[in-house]
């Protein structure tokens, strides 16, 4: 089947943009969705095995290996996602208001990396409304049983015209009020290169203030969480382009507010060690690159968050994941879980059974 995909990939998405591919491709797994006989059939097919199953952040995960926030950024197909095997799905970037992100073109692949570059700008429909379609999915979820269930996690970040970290403190309030109640988890993404202004937060003086609100407003809006931990968990995201220092900074300050965990990494903007020819590299112009280029950064970043936060904090890995060898050097690193979006877009539906199968340590 991978083989199939690959022509698929090869003949029909390759020549079209990016952008349209994705929504062609996502389109088509909401399509599938609906049709139960279809869903049901295939969601036996690649469901995670009951020894897969892992215990983390006070949840049951069917398995380690998750789908990463940026694929389904609505929060509209998440049941459709879910029949493919993922253990746990993080949706969005969401922000506190709507917005159309940046203006097209602005997603390119490098296909001789394997790799993407990424200009969205958290386009998104917004908190209100992700919140409804969040609620409606969660509905379909119950239909799934239990054991092979995924979780759910949602990533919150900065809507772009909002300025001043007072502003910036409340959009974010307003996205965690709205959907703490429909997260597994909660995923505070401060390193986007794509949002003016929001890899600042990530300084400890910005980002400590901005941790103690989220956990303030999650805690209001979710007094009984469906897990056991007694709190709605939350991460925080980081940019692999933080200086080793400053990765440190962030863990510690993760482990002084009682933060439980982090993921590393998101997208470079670093266009290092390419294959892609240079000229077509520049045309794609600024961004965030994500796929193989990313892997040996984000290991090291594992490593590092380990070795600085002992087992105090759980650590999700992304970045780069595309084999079986990367997901085991990741768990090899400190990684409790794995995420993984640029190899889904190259290697189809059927390459998350085969990761998660990889990223079982048994």
């Amino acid at each position: 089947m991978g083989f199939v995909y690959k022509l698929l990939f090869r003949t029909v998405f390759a020549p079209m943009s990016a952008e349209r591919a994705h929504h062609i491709g996502f389109g088509a797994i909401k399509a599938f969705d609906r049709v139960p006989v279809a869903r049901e059939a295939v969601g036996r097919a690649l469901r995670p095995r009951p020894e897969e199953s892992a215990e983390v952040l006070g949840l049951r995960f069917p398995n380690r290996f998750g789908l990463a926030a940026g694929f389904d950024k609505n929060a509209d197909g998440v049941r459709g996602l879910a029949r493919l095997g993922f253990g746990y799905i993080e949706v969005g970037t969401i922000t506190g208001r709507a917005q159309p992100g940046n203006p097209a073109p602005r997603m390119f692949r490098f296909t001789r990396d394997r790799a993407l570059v990424n200009r969205m700008g958290f386009n998104n429909v917004g908190a209100d409304a992700a919140a409804v379609r969040l609620a409606d999915q969660r509905r379909l979820l119950e239909r799934i049983p239990a054991p092979v269930r995924p979780v759910v996690g949602v990533n919150i970040g900065k809507t772009k015209d909002v300025a001043g970290l007072e502003a910036t403190i409340a959009d974010y309030r307003h996205s965690t009020g709205l959907l703490a109640p429909l997260a597994d988890y909660l995923v505070l993404n401060v390193s986007s290169p794509n949002t003016p202004g929001l890899r600042d937060l990530q300084a400890v003086e910005s980002l400590r203030p901005l941790i103690q609100a989220v956990q303030e407003t999650a805690a209001q809006a979710v007094p009984h969480p469906r897990n056991a931990l007694g709190h709605v968990p939350l991460l925080v995201k980081i940019a692999p382009d933080l200086a080793d220092a400053d990765v440190v900074a962030v863990t510690e300050l993760a482990l002084e507010l009682g933060v439980d965990g982090v993921v590393a990494s998101n997208t470079t903007i670093s266009r290092e060690g390419l294959r892609t020819d240079a000229e077509r590299v520049g045309a794609a112009g600024p961004g965030g690159l994500s796929g193989p280029p990313l892997a040996g950064r984000a290991c090291d970043m594992v490593r590092l968050i380990r070795r600085t936060a002992g087992p105090g904090l759980t650590v999700i890995a992304a970045g780069g994941i595309e084999t079986a060898a990367d997901a085991r050097a990741r768990l090899a690193a400190g990684a409790d879980l794995l995420q993984g979006y640029t190899g889904f877009i190259y290697h189809g539906p059927f390459w998350p059974r085969r990761i998660a199968a990889a990223a079982y340590p048994g």
